[in-house]
């Protein structure tokens, strides 16, 4: 929706915003990125385009970050250094320069060479045709999401969020990148439902077995499966009593046993959601892990 993307380039300088908001509407709907290079146009990208707009300055980028850090930088360097920034709405602002490193940490970063403000982008609703699907015995199971890079898997789970939690249930959210609930100022910016906790920031291992202690959660939530530690700690937590909801990049079931990283998970979870497809074609298979992975439902769902 434009206003997303309104909301999005809010932090750009008069001049490059202008010219943002300039871009025709069918492009502003459906923008996905909105990079920022020193020397070339600012260009706005899209699942099917680009567009691109006005020449950006080094100065330019300056600015924008000044104005994200609201003049400054160590206020949100912190954050840098997972790689972005998280701005009101949940859009995030990705950031490339010259890092400066002490005792191994970054502690300053200067002449800011790009920016990539990623638009947020929520799909209420998405889980509600194929959600019965998933519950055994009236309750969510363990349930991993998979699909390739840009699937569509952390639109999927966040819903699922949102709908399971609007129903009454705890849901504990290990959100390490901000990619799920996007807090901005404690506050999620996207819907993940009345009853859920959220904590940013942290590794995912460190970040379950915190929220496992202190919130006592129906469900635990995260995205992105990535690292054998993240593997470990969802098999640690299967004997703690709460109901695992994950996602992790695999383009199938055989794909998912291959990586080693992986190998473990299939007696972690009783149902796989497999998203193939892209756009209106996207499709959303339920398959029953404990049954070789033999379909139960197959729902095509727009994305």
């Amino acid at each position: 929706m434009p206003q997303r993307f309104e909301a999005a380039v809010r932090a750009l300088p008069q001049r490059l915003r202008s010219a943002a908001l300039a871009l025709p509407e069918t492009v502003r709907a459906q923008a996905e990125e909105i990079r920022l290079r020193a020397g070339q146009a600012l260009t706005v990208h899209s699942p099917d385009a680009h567009a691109a707009a006005v020449t950006v300055s080094a100065e330019d980028l300056a600015r924008t970050l000044d104005s994200v850090s609201q003049g400054s930088l160590h206020t949100v360097l912190e954050s840098l250094r997972h790689g972005f920034v998280i701005l009101p709405g949940g859009h995030r602002l990705g950031v490339c320069g010259s890092a400066a490193v002490k005792d191994g940490v970054i502690s300053h970063i200067r002449d800011i060479s790009s920016l990539c403000i990623r638009v947020a982008r929520e799909k209420r609703g998405i889980s509600e045709r194929l959600y019965p699907s998933l519950l055994s015995s009236g309750k969510l199971p363990n349930t991993l999401i998979i699909s390739p890079p840009g699937g569509g898997k952390t639109t999927l789970l966040r819903d699922i969020i949102r709908l399971t939690s609007e129903q009454g249930t705890r849901i504990a959210v290990a959100d390490e990148r901000g990619e799920i609930a996007a807090c901005y100022g404690g506050t999620p910016q996207l819907d993940v439902g009345p009853n859920t906790d959220v904590m940013s920031g942290l590794s995912k291992a460190g970040a379950s077995m915190m929220l496992l202690r202190g919130m006592a959660p129906q469900i635990l939530a995260l995205d992105e499966i990535t690292a054998p530690e993240d593997a470990e700690v969802l098999t640690a937590c299967t004997g703690c009593g709460v109901v695992l909801l994950s996602t992790a990049h695999a383009a199938n079931p055989d794909d998912l046993r291959q990586r080693p990283v992986y190998r473990g998970l299939l007696d972690t979870f009783d149902r796989l959601v497999v998203i193939s497809g892209t756009g209106q074609s996207r499709k959303y298979d339920i398959l029953e892990v404990r049954e070789p992975c033999l379909p139960k439902s197959a729902l095509f769902v727009s994305s």
